[in-house]
């Protein structure tokens, strides 16, 4: 990873047993601080997710404590960004450090991890169905050709697909994959609690993928939408070129910030149509505050 930019951007999660999660929250947060991070964390019984983004000492000393308190096994991955893609740092307390909804069991069991060098080989395998577990607006900037979109508006909606589309997996070998691999520690270990008994995941997910396997090998399309101010990202984890609608949160190309329905701050082609012409005004209002460096 190339780090010619001056943030390093560093997505991570484990689930490891947190006992005493407000105390884990207070040493982050002072950490935070410390070294003027931004970013958020999600901490739960269950573990630790999120993405934060700052200098290199910074980001090191967030994996160092990390690695003190126990997480050991960190999936860690950096990227770079131009300018700071959050605003604040925050330490949030869930339920969940990825809302799934259903009880599973990712610490005892998942399905097999396949490294980005292999991943070609699953996609090409006929007798192999590959799932991406994300958002429509996620997939919508991008994915790996032919893979299944079960076209969900939130992770807590892939049980209710499984349920749903159980038979035609029945039999088959089940890939899946996700932005950092998280959501497929959960989704996996679901299909695995459901009977199903060849099942694969991305390790490290696409933004793995995009760091190692070169452009011209891999069979990835489009670019790959991430949770910060640099809405996607690309082959070898550099700044996409999409911008994101923040009335929908749709990402958007260079043809869709073309279309007369779109506005900065205020609506898309996506949204427009569905978007009160109050809630519009009130959008201009804050986006008048914004561009003025109020907000």
């Amino acid at each position: 990873m190339a780090e010619s930019a001056p943030f390093i951007v560093a997505a991570l999660y484990q689930f490891h047993e947190v006992l005493d999660p407000a105390a884990l929250r207070e040493r982050l947060l002072a950490l935070g601080r410390a070294h003027a991070l931004c970013g958020t964390l999600i901490v739960a019984p269950e573990g630790i997710n999120g993405t934060v983004a700052g200098s290199r000492e910074g980001i090191d000393a967030v994996k160092a404590v990390l690695v003190e308190l126990g997480f050991g096994n960190l999936e860690f991955k950096e990227s770079t960004a131009s300018v700071q893609p959050f605003r604040r740092f925050k330490v949030r307390l869930k339920a969940e450090i990825v809302t799934f909804g259903v009880p599973v069991a990712p610490r005892e069991q998942v399905g097999t991890y396949v490294r980005a060098a292999e991943w070609n080989a699953l996609l090409a395998d006929p007798d192999v169905i590959v799932i991406d577990t994300r958002n429509r607006y996620e997939v919508k900037a991008g994915a790996f050709r032919g893979a299944v979109n079960p076209q969900i508006d939130s992770f807590r909606e892939f049980p209710t697909w499984l349920d749903e589309h159980a038979g035609e997996l029945d039999g088959r070998r089940v890939a899946m994959y996700c932005t950092g691999g998280i959501r497929c520690e959960k989704s996996t270990s679901l299909l695995l609690q459901r009977g199903f008994t060849d099942v694969f995941h991305l390790q490290g997910g696409i933004l793995r993928y995009l760091e190692e396997v070169p452009q011209e090998a891999s069979r990835w399309d489009g670019e790959c939408f991430v949770f910060d101010g640099r809405v996607t990202v690309g082959h070898g984890v550099k700044e996409g070129s999409a911008v994101m609608c923040h009335s929908c949160g749709w990402p958007l190309d260079a043809r869709e910030l073309d279309d007369a329905r779109y506005e900065e701050g205020v609506s898309c082609a996506h949204c427009h149509a569905r978007t009160p012409d109050a809630q519009k005004a009130a959008f201009r209002d804050r986006q008048r505050q914004f561009d003025a460096g109020l907000l």
